[in-house]
């Protein structure tokens, strides 16, 4: 689904937007995320398994994620409307390798706190498996 230029977006480390259905009497409410694409065309991102956010996606197990090109460049985005499975494995491992590609190397204490966290941490990996691309601008 995704085109050489969706997969070029997706992979520089920037920030996406992930929603899911919200809590009730809330409205939807994009949340910044690390993520990454997987070759087979999925993308992925980690989160502690208490949070809210998994709860929900049990409930409705589907999300929209939306990348956008930072200010400064020529506008571009791509959209994502996914069904979600979350996995119990893979989520440390994830979060190892998004440290690498979000923090660079001067971060060292960050990288240590991180870490320090998601190894006393229970974390879980959250697939999205894209249904529809849409992409901009239109």
């Amino acid at each position: 689904m995704f085109t050489d230029s969706d997969r070029i977006l997706l992979a520089r480390p920037l920030f996406g937007l992930l929603t899911v259905s919200p809590a009730a009497g809330r409205l939807p409410a994009p949340r910044p995320v690390w993520f990454e694409a997987t070759p087979d065309g999925d993308v992925q991102l980690f989160s502690l398994a208490g949070a809210p956010r998994l709860r929900r996606l049990e409930a409705d197990p589907q999300a929209s994620f939306v990348v956008i090109k930072p200010p400064g460049e020529t506008e571009g985005w791509v959209s994502i409307e996914a069904d979600v499975t979350v996995h119990p494995d893979g989520g440390k491992e994830l979060a190892d390798r998004l440290t690498e590609r979000y923090w660079d190397a001067t971060q060292t204490e960050q990288r240590a706190a991180a870490r320090a966290t998601w190894e006393v941490e229970d974390l879980r990996r959250i697939v999205l498996h894209p249904r529809r691309v849409t992409r901009g601008p239109a």
